[in-house]
């Protein structure tokens, strides 16, 4: 049967396709007041999103249509379907064929190659009802084309509070192993939360439009990691990052003025602690099958307003300092949840991506802070 747009979660919108359903994570407003390419690949990556429903079917068939970006002489992980049972990993299904998108980093060129689609299975489900939950690809786009199952399926109407978070490529879950792997969604399961994620890769970047979303989108809370991009994309000098922020949260307060509101720094990032960007590939790393990240920056810049992630840190605590008539909302400093002496243990494998046991780590941090005690999402 067609996917119905209600079993959906964790998403802007769904666009019909020729083949199915495609989700966005962003409306559809956003992608055309600015297309930009790199956005527009992130936020059609359905990182968080699920389908989520009720069902006595002991076997299921998802059938989709993935297409994802590979690059030469860097390979990288298929996507995965991850499928939960009442609560319980039932499969974990990698992604084979779909569409492919090639890059050549050497030379820019992209060729795109066509494939079949792609068959998750679920099967010998025990006699009765079950809360059914399929996370969806995290790193690859999906069209999800048809739902077969032996008994009917109906949307959960399960209520549970609401967690909107927005942050760079690590939120978005470069690196993890799986999509319920990524940071937000170990913490957000661990929490017992819906979770919209809003993490882009490289593209949080103080955006307007991104805290226009989170103003108009449903949420009891609300955090939002900020930093990271814009130093390695080198997008904003000191005198501009601060009022820009200020601006993101007056934004997000015009449509939610009591809701917890939590600002992230960056995690630890040690080509980026105390060097500017922009960052850039390393060359030397094309075709060895590890690419990695270096800064091109220079410290010495720093006092002209050029910003590293401790400038960031820094001023990120000092805002929030000057917001204290504003009692919900807190502040985290990111080496609380990946610091230093993390990097020592499980380094970035690229210089910049947390591994799958850091994103691990990372999750449960967070929604032992956040979610539990005093913390600010503390129910």
């Amino acid at each position: 049967m067609p996917i119905r747009p209600d079993l959906l979660r964790g998403v802007a919108e769904v666009e019909v396709t020729p083949r199915g359903l495609r989700p966005h994570r962003l409306p559809a407003w956003v992608r055309e007041q600015f297309p930009d390419g790199q956005l527009l690949s992130m936020e059609a990556q359905p990182s968080g999103a699920r389908l989520v429903f009720g069902t006595a079917a002991s076997t299921i068939k998802l059938v989709s249509q993935p297409t994802r970006i590979a690059y030469t002489g860097a390979e990288r992980p298929r996507g995965r379907i991850d499928v939960y049972a009442d609560g319980e990993l039932t499969v974990r299904d990698v992604l084979d064929g779909g569409d492919r998108i090639e890059v050549d980093l050497a030379s820019g060129q992209t060729t795109f190659h066509p494939g079949p689609t792609h068959t998750t299975t679920v099967s010998g489900l025990p006699a009765g009802r079950h809360r059914i939950e399929v996370w969806l690809p995290h790193n690859e786009s999906v069209e999800l084309v048809e739902l077969r199952a032996d008994a009917p399926v109906e949307p959960d109407d399960a209520s549970r509070p609401l967690w909107v978070h927005h942050g760079s490529s690590i939120s978005h879950g470069s690196n993890a192993l799986a999509p319920s792997e990524i940071w937000p969604a170990v913490a957000a399961r661990r929490a017992g939360v819906e979770l919209r994620n809003l993490g882009l890769g490289g593209s949080a970047l103080v955006d307007p439009f991104l805290a226009r979303v989170i103003r108009d989108a449903p949420a009891d809370y609300i955090s939002v990691k900020l930093g990271i991009n814009v130093v390695n994309l080198d997008a904003m000098r000191l005198r501009a990052f601060v009022p820009a922020v200020h601006g993101f949260l007056d934004t997000i307060r015009d449509g939610h003025p009591d809701v917890p509101l939590l600002l992230i720094s960056p995690l630890f990032c040690g080509i980026h602690e105390d060097t500017p960007g922009p960052g850039a590939i390393d060359p030397a790393s094309i075709g060895t099958g590890q690419v990695r990240f270096v800064a091109t920056g220079t410290p010495d810049d720093v006092p002209l307003g050029r910003l590293t992630l401790q400038v960031i840190r820094r001023e990120l605590r000092s805002l929030v300092d000057r917001r204290a008539a504003d009692k919900n909302l807190h502040y985290l400093d990111g080496t609380a949840l990946y610091g230093s002496a993390d990097a020592a243990e499980l380094p970035l494998p690229d210089g910049l991506h947390p591994s799958p046991e850091a994103h691990q780590r990372i999750g449960a941090r967070f929604a032992e802070y956040a979610f539990t005690g005093a913390g600010p999402f503390a129910r």
